[in-house]
């Protein structure tokens, strides 16, 4: 049976993985791996290329450096994952969860995602560019302290609990990201955030906001002596 995880309208469907289910496997390698448990695993060095994964649960993978290209995940779970400085490219993953994955400084460039849900992760100073939500995607309880999110489609994501602090928002497709339940007070960026939507309780976070980006000079603030 799907598992759902909500946030407000934004309903996705997680991968239904039975332990009994998936075969241990000592590499990601290959073009197809399929009902897999992978790790725990320190690595050097992570290359995928064209490489297919589905039905499987990887826990506790370290790489010091890695590169995956044109990769299609298909209901995957990573957690405890140290991923950073990730360098990932033009691939697609639906009904993929990360938990508690560090992603810091990883650069993420032209996947699709659809029901994809981030979970107490940490991309800090991570380059989001050309991502698109084919579907539902949720962040939940991640930092994205000084990430850049430039040319994204993100109407169909859900923020909750981010820590967005110098986020930058770099142009883009935004109708519909749902960004309540988050701090915009120090984004940037924030003229690029039209048609999302926020609780009017927010709305004097991100005036802060546009005020900086703006450079609004406040009159109280000058010496007029």
């Amino acid at each position: 049976m799907d598992t759902i995880s909500t946030v407000r309208g934004t309903h996705i469907t997680l991968p239904c993985l039975e332990v009994g289910d998936l075969t241990e496997v000592g590499s990601l390698d290959g073009d197809k791996v399929i009902e897999f448990s992978y790790g725990p695993a320190r690595l050097r060095e992570l290359w995928l290329a064209g490489t297919h994964l589905i039905d499987g649960r990887v826990t506790g993978l370290t790489t010091q450096r890695a590169t995956w290209r044109g990769t299609r995940l298909h209901a995957v779970e990573f957690s405890g994952c140290d991923l950073s400085g990730l360098d990932w490219s033009g691939s697609t993953l639906t009904r993929v969860v990360f938990i508690d994955c560090k992603l810091m400084g990883a650069a993420l460039d032209g996947l699709v995602l659809e029901d994809v849900l981030f979970e107490r992760c940490r991309l800090d100073y991570a380059t989001l560019i050309r991502l698109r939500t084919s579907g539902p995607v949720i962040v939940s309880g991640c930092s994205l302290r000084e990430a850049t999110v430039t040319a994204c489609d993100l109407t169909r994501a859900a923020f909750t609990g981010c820590d967005l602090h110098q986020t930058t928002f770099d142009g883009g497709t935004y109708r519909g990201c749902d960004l309540r339940g988050n701090d915009l007070s120090g984004v940037r960026g924030a003229t690029s955030l039209t048609k999302v939507t926020i609780d009017r309780s927010q709305m004097p976070g991100l005036a802060q906001a546009v005020a900086a980006e703006l450079g609004v000079v406040f009159g109280e603030d000058l010496n007029e002596s």
